[in-house]
């Protein structure tokens, strides 16, 4: 039995399917089992990783798991019950900002719980994706609106990964036990916003312009959209560093599942109703 927490989100939901497609025995933990639809073949238990008392049972049975970071409340609660039950592996959701030479606020939350999950002494495995593709759906209200995306540092290049892709690593992390290994993932192509924002106009049939802000105000945007304030100013600082120095695109994803990456032209047309129309 594997467990997989944040189950039905992003990267959960898609670990789940393709679990269930290895033909493994999946149970999720969720604070709401009747909140979300789920697999009918997957068991679903009552639990919160805030509350460790809630989860020695979630885990009875399970020899595998897939833990998502929760920075507010740590991890603490989940590796003593993990312990309890002897779990045999866990594959934890980290980030590659681990991997800077300053790793910043974000790579500071996601380091203190890797060192929480060393500690324990459980085998673990670290997948530790960059920017996610679908980062990019919080401009699709801007693109439905008036088709224009506003933002900092347009020239700027990530190599955002997709969430399935991401899943694809974690579950072949599960099915292998590749225990002690830490993976950091990247889509295939580095691509500046404009060019992310070109590719969607290209994809869902409809001219589209990226709008450079200036930087306080993006800030100030963000502030309103509830971003925390340390995480904003090194996503916009980071931004910065990017323009003219692109992220490199890593082969990790094709190397860890023997098969190439999706391409952000690929992710778009999967999320084309998100962005007010059908592929084209």
């Amino acid at each position: 039995m594997i467990l997989v927490t944040g189950g039905t989100g992003n990267v959960g939901a898609n670990i789940v399917r393709q679990l269930l497609d290895a033909g493994e025995k999946v149970r999720v933990l969720t604070r709401d089992p009747g909140s979300r639809s789920l697999p009918d073949e997957v068991e679903v238990v009552p639990g919160d990783l805030a509350r460790g008392e809630t989860l020695t049972a979630a885990l009875s049975g399970v020899d595998r798991a897939f833990l998502f970071p929760v920075f507010n409340a740590g991890v603490d609660g989940f590796l003593e019950a993990a312990q309890q039950v002897d779990l045999r592996h866990v594959v934890l959701l980290s980030s590659s900002t681990v991997t800077f030479a300053t790793p910043g606020w974000i790579g500071e939350q996601h380091l203190r719980l890797e060192r929480a999950v060393e500690a324990s002494g459980l085998p673990w495995t670290f997948v530790r994706p960059g920017a996610f593709m679908t980062n990019d759906l919080v401009w699709a209200p801007q693109i439905v609106d008036d088709g224009v995306v506003r933002g900092v540092y347009g020239e700027a290049a990530l190599a955002p990964v997709d969430p399935r892709d991401i899943a694809a690593v974690a579950v072949r992390a599960l099915l292998d036990r590749q225990v002690g290994e830490a993976h950091v993932l990247t889509g295939p192509q580095s691509l500046s916003q404009i060019d992310r924002v070109r590719i969607i106009a290209e994809t869902i049939g409809r001219p589209l312009r990226f709008e450079e802000l200036p930087r306080e105000q993006f800030r100030e945007l963000m502030l309103h959209h509830g971003m925390p304030a340390p995480a904003i100013d090194e996503y916009v600082d980071g931004l910065a560093e990017r323009v003219g120095k692109p992220d490199p695109a890593l082969p990790t994803v094709e190397e860890v599942t023997g098969r190439p990456a999706f391409t952000y032209a690929q992710w778009v047309a999967q999320h084309a109703a998100d962005f007010g129309s059908a592929p084209a």
